[in-house]
């Protein structure tokens, strides 16, 4: 079996980037760690310090920051993605 990467993300339920990247990861296999935002906190402080953004989803594979959904969506496109995935 191989190994997987360590997937995280933070999100907001109703967020429509959020559910859109959730699918994708998932429709690959993978189940993300997920911080859910929606009443803000500690999580929040946590995902902007670390990501440098304020906006959700914010992903990270293996610790590695690779952005929101769109970014997710252009490593998808570009054939980039699932090297990531890949530990």
């Amino acid at each position: 079996m191989s190994a997987v990467a360590n997937v995280e993300m933070y999100l907001k339920t109703t967020c429509p980037y959020c559910i859109r990247a959730e699918a994708l990861l998932r429709g690959k296999g993978i189940t993300a760690v997920t911080y859910n935002l929606d009443a803000g906190g500690p999580k929040r402080e946590e995902m902007i310090e670390r990501a440098g953004r304020m906006t959700v989803p914010q992903i990270f594979i293996d610790g590695r920051h690779v952005g929101g959904c769109d970014d997710l969506f252009a490593l998808e496109r570009e054939g980039r993605l699932d090297q990531l995935l890949a530990a």
